[in-house]
C-alpha cells in the first residue's frame, strides 16, 4: 500500500511539473521568424503563407511516407544492380 502511495505521489509531482513547465516556458521562435523574416522585411518582401502548409495535421508525415514507398520501390526494383550476387569463386 505504501509503494502505491509513493508511486502515485511521484506521478502527481511529475504531471504537475510538466504542466508547470509547459505553461511557464515561452514559445521559442524559429530561425525563419527571427533572422530570415527580419532581412526579408528590410528588403521589402514581407512574409507570406506557404503554398503547401505542412504545419497542419499529418501532411508532412504523409509526404515522408510517399517518399519512403517510392524509394523502397526503386530500391527493390534495382536490387540486383545495387547488390549483385557474388560468384562462387569470389566467396
Amino acid at each position: 500500500m505504501k509503494k502505491v502511495f509513493i508511486g502515485f505521489l511521484v506521478l502527481a509531482v511529475a504531471v504537475g511539473l510538466t504542466f508547470l513547465v509547459v505553461r511557464v516556458t515561452p514559445k521559442w521562435e524559429g530561425v525563419d521568424d527571427t533572422v530570415v523574416g527580419k532581412y526579408a522585411e528590410e528588403a521589402g518582401r514581407p512574409a507570406r503563407r506557404a503554398y503547401i502548409d505542412t504545419d497542419r495535421g499529418d501532411l508532412l508525415l504523409f509526404f515522408f511516407l510517399i517518399a519512403g514507398v517510392a524509394g523502397g520501390f526503386v530500391g527493390g526494383y534495382c536490387f540486383r544492380e545495387l547488390f549483385p550476387p557474388q560468384k562462387k569463386d569470389q566467396a
